[in-house]
């Protein structure tokens, strides 16, 4: 059974956000006298469920993938017009500002997570049960995600460790460098690699792999290339591999597989509206992906969000196996079989079809919301090109270097390289992108690369690496937090 079965069984349980998680919380349905936090830690079975639902929040992580890509260069934002969703529209066109709802509702959601896995650490002490050791493992790796996504999108941020952050604490508690952010991450994630096991017999269990590789990409973000290249190397070592044919690897029924290093679980068993659209168990990005009023084979109608760019689609070279995998061409699709569909705004005449709407679910309401459509949030071929950056820019070995990078490469039926030196890295930056197009990973590595202001129309330099703390927060925190530079 799929860790995300539980979550829905368990989720009622919590009660203890720093922030709201959701534009209603009447999906917490509970009696105070009966879940006094202080109280709720007597049984192996009460961490087990925290730990669920400490779980959960990853789901609304499809946001952050999402915005992660109409960031970049890599896609529009789309939609039904120019007034769409406008906190998407805003942030495609580099002209988000602090009170941008998207932005708020990534900070809100990560923080719930944050909350949720302090609740577990902050009660660690009360009982000592078999198992514990991993529990913590796990609370420890998800505390680490969280924050690792907080100081990806706003830099320095307030840090809590092994203590909630309660209602009306937020007025004493500053903005942490996020170097020392960074320290508590690697630390977390240390321990949840050196206590996790290799397997889980659950799937959407974090593992040592997922550790590792995390870390490893927090390395990366700090261009501590030796300590990335050392650590992934753990994880190259397996039990991860390559899925052999591309095409299979983000359909339903090839969810995680050998190469899903870590992977976000989702359902269409529960459904969902658009008064809480992280309460939904579904993938919410899926639908927001689809094709317009869309009608035939394969797929289903969306809101034709995050549509790819030409410019991406052209990054492809010839033979290319992914592009089709990748990224839909819906005129000649349509042309193929006959369908229908409408254009909506920003139509390049391309959509994500990685993720996006297919037929064959639940359809539970709103079904564009209750896609069941697992993210792949860390996979092998992501691991293999995050070492042979580290190999390369890091001066470690373009000889490994080069043998990660054509590794993928073989895979897509392309042939090897066999260059070096800024070319070799060049290639390295060429791969990740094709390679995780639609992934929500662009406008990061852009950004940590220093590529991000020759890419991206409207970027403006010293400001948009990171995006504005939301306005409400820094009042709700009583104006103790500086803004972002040049929001």
């Amino acid at each position: 059974m799929k860790i995300k079965k539980e979550i829905i069984n368990y989720i009622s349980i919590i009660v203890l956000m720093l922030v709201s998680l959701s534009c209603s919380d009447s999906f917490v349905d509970v009696k105070p006298e009966s879940e006094n936090s202080e109280n709720f830690f007597n049984s192996s079975e009460d961490y087990e469920r925290a730990l669920l639902a400490a779980y959960d929040p990853l789901q609304s992580t499809y946001l952050n993938v999402m915005l992660g890509e109409i960031a970049s260069d890599n896609t529009l934002a789309g939609g039904e017009s120019a007034t769409d969703v406008p906190g998407i529209q805003e942030i495609d066109d580099m002209i988000h500002t602090p009170v941008n709802a998207q932005l708020r509702d990534i900070w809100g959601w990560m923080y719930g997570g944050v909350n949720r896995a302090n609740f577990i650490m902050e009660f660690q002490d009360n009982l000592d049960f078999s198992g514990k050791t991993e529990v913590l493992a796990q609370t420890r790796f998800l505390r680490a995600y969280y924050y690792f996504e907080l100081v990806k999108w706003f830099g320095d941020v307030p840090l809590a460790v092994d203590k909630r952050i309660l209602f009306g604490e937020e007025t004493s508690l500053d903005r942490t460098p996020k170097a020392q952010v960074y320290i508590q991450i690697e630390s977390d994630l240390q321990f949840a690699a050196d206590n996790l096991p290799v397997t889980q017999t659950q799937a959407g269990r974090v593992t040592k792999g997922a550790a590792q590789a995390l870390l490893g990409k927090v390395y990366l973000f700090q261009d501590k290339f030796s300590e990335a290249a050392t650590i992934l190397e753990q994880v190259i070592a397996g039990p991860y591999d390559l899925v052999g044919d591309y095409s299979t690897l983000f359909e339903n029924d090839n969810e995680n597989n050998i190469e899903s290093v870590f992977e976000i679980q989702y359902t269409d068993e529960e459904g969902a509206g658009f008064g809480c659209l992280q309460c939904s168990e579904g993938n919410v990005a899926v639908g927001f992906n689809g094709i317009r009023n869309y009608d035939g084979p394969i797929f289903e109608s969306g809101f034709s969000f995050n549509v790819p760019t030409q410019e991406v689609f052209d990054e492809f070279e010839d033979g290319d196996g992914r592009l089709e995998t990748a990224i839909l061409d819906i005129n000649a699709w349509s042309d193929s079989n006959g369908s229908t569909f409408v254009t909506g705004f920003e139509h390049t005449g391309y959509y994500n079809r990685k993720y996006i709407s297919r037929q064959g679910d639940a359809n539970t309401g709103d079904q564009n919301l209750t896609n069941p459509n697992n993210y792949r949030a860390i996979r092998f071929a992501d691991v293999l090109l995050m070492s042979a950056e580290a190999y390369a820019r890091g001066g470690l070995g373009d000889g490994t270097a080069r043998e990660y990078l054509n590794r993928v490469r073989t895979r897509a039926g392309l042939a090897d390289v066999t260059i070096s030196g800024t070319n070799l890295i060049d290639a390295i930056y060429h791969e990740r992108r094709v390679e995780l197009v639609g992934e929500g990973h662009h406008f990061f590595d852009l950004v940590r690369t220093g590529r991000a202001l020759q890419e991206i129309d409207g970027f403006v330099a010293g400001k948009h690496e990171i995006f504005p703390i939301p306005s409400i927060e820094i009042e709700l925190a009583g104006n103790i937090w500086s803004q972002n530079p040049g929001y």
